[in-house]
């Protein structure tokens, strides 16, 4: 038999490969689908590629590539039998079969058992031999696939520290030795010792010093006095207060210089007057909750409101109801996958061209972005992995399992250096990298992300002059500012602050927040609010002077993404979330936000550009003889006389053109809190003109040339040549720097998004032309008819979709936590005609939508009719 067996290899023995290092051997999920070796079909791992396929799909990879020998696993769950041994351990029919395969955390190992078994399958006859088969299989196939058996996960490899760690015990926790100096810790309003910090804080466990981290401890700031107190006193151990649970919390060892485990944490924390089980308790999912010590709460958490905790939900299952595997702090991606595989073109891209994009996928589908969209498509809409429990089992231990989109995630996160990691990240910023992907690996395909795409329009205008300059740009998401200021519960807002302080002042525990309530009427109002704009240099007044700027829609996208801007940051730099509800409508007519373009009676700014400010150390040294720019020294003299600075006011009337003591007013107003606004006047011997004040007049072209590129309307040689020798036109090359101003990372992106076609004249003549909000006509016979060119001229490019701008609420992403690099994310989709809450892998239908606590909402336009 032993013979037979090696005669019957031989054949394919050169394709069988042993997995070296920095190989990954996918024995956990299926390259095309979510099938496991727990799925019913099991799951067959490549011998030479060490890629895993379900049954469905292996007969595809081997007529692709030929590769005839696959190992197949397959796991048997199997529930105790009445009076099995409590706790046991899950059993192994093979020892070795599955050393590095997690358990599956649905099924309790206590009431199940875990038979594993594998076996090589030789296509296309599938003809099987079982393993471990050591004396009759040749040595290379034995060595091949016990290293496949024993091969670490494919994304413990990729990502180490990412999605576990192994924590050791510290060798001070069981020696630790506490001072008895009667600190007491209170069970809230904790600051730092030696500063005013209140977060990031640790507690030394043995003397009960409460002192700031540094930035490097767990990504959030500090000013380091905890470390500083160890270099003085050598206490090795502190605890962050905040990790505090009934479960554990962070510690960390100054000595060892990493975090540790102390299984005498309950006893030390005592020591101090803390008791474990009366801290923050923790949500199902592992997400920081209200702390149990504060005082009774008359009103529900955000936690509560937004995962209506106290409501009875009733689970859903089928198709479209799948939810998505927590992978520790990865519940942002999951919201925003949830939400754009609701809408139409993003279901039509890549569930509905599946088996074509399986069909042409490459070699190795996992590094394949629209392989991966289309797998994570199907799984969430196919109903496969949301079926409802049997009636003979318990639904407490058969509860929706989801996706485990790790596959996705590796793939979307490479190279990324927040993605890629286990901490948690901004939903909205996830989205846009998301969108990004998509435009770049659709080339000359259909491009879902069309569906948001918009032109802004900004009106920028001189406060001194009164004259205009309009821009468009192109934009995917209508961020809302929030004035809490025009808060309806103003006066509660302010009696709340009035008891906070004095709580903090007499170191008591605060009171219940208080939550502003805004009027979206009011967000809107400021959104259309002139804004100032920094640094502005007027072209008429050829100085630095004061304006402001408008944003109107010149366009208006088949699905709005609104984003509630939450989030500012505090002096420690850590993104911190404002605490207010806004009255988000279910409908939205943003019609009368319609841009209007150069109206009668408005002049518009001379396109010139600013003067080049060169570094101190390029300065051609002639420049030290030119003379002293004349200043109108009786200008000068009458501002100074008001009080303000001598250099300052030169400064004024030299950049308001010696027009005056009133423009030279105007401009030290606009300019006071500028820190270089009493230095003298150094800009006459470092400037360079870049066009003489009358080019409009010798050369008609020259100004049109400025307003393309700020400062040169050639990009800089070492640009072009870099995007030259990754093998692209020098035309299209220099197209893309110019309509990106020179960056070479958004110009990389711009290439990809607008192939190189040749434009007809008329198109051509039609790009040079002022953006209008007509619908431009396409060459594409099968294109949308309300697409239009995006304003860089390139009628190739991406194109937006215009209509209507009335709105009907589809879905919200909602955030509970403090920052954005902490907390959880809940998404609620609309789906006939009954909202849902995808809450990670649990899908139940929404009693009480929390609209008003949303972060990004998303509109559908209605049509027209």
């Amino acid at each position: 038999m032993a013979a037979d067996l090696g005669e019957l290899l031989v054949p394919f023995m050169p394709t069988i490969r042993v997995p070296k290092t920095g190989d990954r051997v996918f024995k956990s999920e299926c390259a095309f689908s979510y099938d496991s070796p727990e799925s019913e079909g099991g799951l067959y791992v490549c011998m030479n590629t060490f890629l895993g396929f379900g049954r469905e799909h292996v007969e595809r990879h081997y007529r692709k590539t030929g590769q005839s020998v696959y190992m197949h696993l397959k796991r048997h769950v199997k529930e105790k039998r009445t009076g099995a041994t409590s706790g046991a351990f899950p059993k192994r029919r093979n020892g070795k079969v599955f050393l590095d395969l997690e358990l599956n955390r649905d099924f309790n190992s206590e009431d199940y058992d875990f038979e594993d078994e594998a076996k090589l399958v030789i296509f296309p006859d599938h003809f099987e031999i079982a393993l471990p088969n050591i004396e009759e299989l040749p040595a290379l196939v034995t060595i091949a696939c016990d290293a496949v058996l024993n091969s670490p996960s494919a994304y413990k490899k990729q990502e180490p520290d990412s999605w576990e760690e192994d924590i050791q015990e510290s060798r001070h926790s069981r020696s630790l030795r506490q001072q008895d100096n009667g600190v007491r810790i209170r069970p809230s309003g904790w600051k730092c010792q030696k500063c005013e910090m209140r977060e990031n804080l640790w507690l030394n466990l043995t003397d009960g010093a409460v002192l700031c981290g540094k930035w490097f401890f767990d990504g959030a700031g500090g000013n380091g006095h905890a470390l500083d107190h160890y270099k003085d006193t050598n206490f090795p151990l502190a605890v962050k207060l905040e990790t505090i649970t009934p479960d554990g919390a962070d510690v960390y060892s100054f000595e060892e210089e990493e975090a540790v485990l102390d299984p005498n944490i309950s006893e030390h924390l005592s020591h101090f007057g803390i008791d474990m089980l009366q801290m923050q308790q923790r949500t199902e999912n592992g997400h920081d909750t209200d702390n149990n010590n504060s005082p009774p709460r008359s009103r529900p958490s955000e936690w509560e409101v937004i995962q209506e905790s106290g409501s009875k939900l009733k689970s859903v299952y089928g198709s479209g109801y799948t939810g998505v595997k927590n992978l520790g702090n990865s519940c942002y991606l999951g919201c925003v996958m949830q939400v754009l595989f609701s809408i139409p073109e993003f279901q039509r891209m890549y569930v509905g061209n599946l088996q074509r994009i399986y069909d042409y996928s490459p070699l190795d589908p996992s590094q394949d972005f629209a392989t991966q969209m289309a797998k994570l498509g199907y799984g969430l809409l196919s109903g496969q992995f949301s079926k409802p429990p049997m009636k003979s089992e318990l639904i407490e231990q058969h509860q929706q399992k989801g996706l485990s989109p790790k596959m996705f995630k590796a793939l979307v996160s490479k190279g990324h250096p927040e993605f890629s990691s286990s901490r948690q990240q901004d939903a909205q910023e996830f989205l846009q990298h998301v969108i990004t992907l998509v435009e770049r690996n659709s080339g000359g395909s259909e491009n879902p992300s069309d569906v948001f795409r918009f032109l802004t329009e900004e009106r920028v205008q001189c406060c001194q002059t009164r004259r205009v300059r309009y821009n468009q740009r192109v934009d995917y998401v209508m961020q809302l500012p929030v004035p809490i200021e025009a808060a309806t519960n103003r006066e509660e807002l302010l009696a709340y602050e009035a008891k906070r302080r004095e709580a903090e002042e007499n170191q008591r525990a605060p009171p219940e927040p208080v939550r502003a309530r805004v009027p979206f009427t009011a967000c809107l109002q400021a959104f259309t609010e002139p804004d100032n704009v920094p640094d502005f240099w007027s072209s008429a007044l050829q100085a630095k002077s004061a304006g402001v700027k408008t944003s109107r829609f010149s366009s208006f996208p088949e699905y709005l993404i609104l984003q509630i801007k939450k989030f500012t940051f505090g002096v420690d730099w850590i993104p911190k979330k404002l605490d207010f509800s806004v009255d988000v409508p279910d409908f939205l007519d943003l019609n009368r936000f319609r841009a209007t373009g150069l109206q009668a009676g408005e002049e518009e700014l001379p396109n010139l550009s600013p003067p080049i400010v060169l570094p101190e150390d390029t300065r051609d040294n002639s420049m030290s003889s030119l003379d002293s720019p004349e200043i109108d020294e009786a200008a000068v003299m009458q501002l100074a006389e008001m009080g303000f600075p001598l250099e300052a006011c030169r400064k004024a009337v030299y950049y308001t053109g010696n027009m005056g003591p009133e423009m030279a007013f105007n401009w030290i107003i606009a300019h006071m809190e500028e820190p270089d606004f009493a230095e003298p006047l150094s800009l006459p011997s470092s400037t360079i003109e870049l066009l003489p004040s009358s080019a409009s007049e010798t050369d008609p072209f020259a100004a049109a040339a400025t307003t393309a590129a700020p400062l040169d309307n050639s990009p800089p040689e070492e640009s072009v040549a870099i995007l030259t020798s990754m093998g692209f036109p020098r035309s299209h090359t220099i197209q893309a720097l110019r309509a990106t101003n020179n960056n070479l990372e958004r110009a990389l992106d711009w290439i990809f998004t607008h192939p190189e076609e040749e434009p007809s004249d008329a198109l051509s003549d039609m790009a040079d032309t002022e953006p209008t909000n007509q619908a431009f006509s396409s060459p594409n016979s099968h294109s949308d008819p309300t697409l239009s060119p995006d304003p860089e001229g390139d009628a190739a490019g991406p194109r937006v979709k215009d209509g209507p701008g009335r709105y009907e609420l589809l879905a919200f992403i909602s955030h509970m936590g403090a920052s954005t690099m902490s907390g959880h994310y809940v998404c609620h989709i609309k789906k006939e005609g009954r909202w849902v809450i995808y809450n990670d892998h649990k899908v139940s239908l929404s009693e009480r939508p929390p609209k008003d606590l949303g972060y990004i909402y998303f509109y559908r336009r209605l049509s027209s009719s």
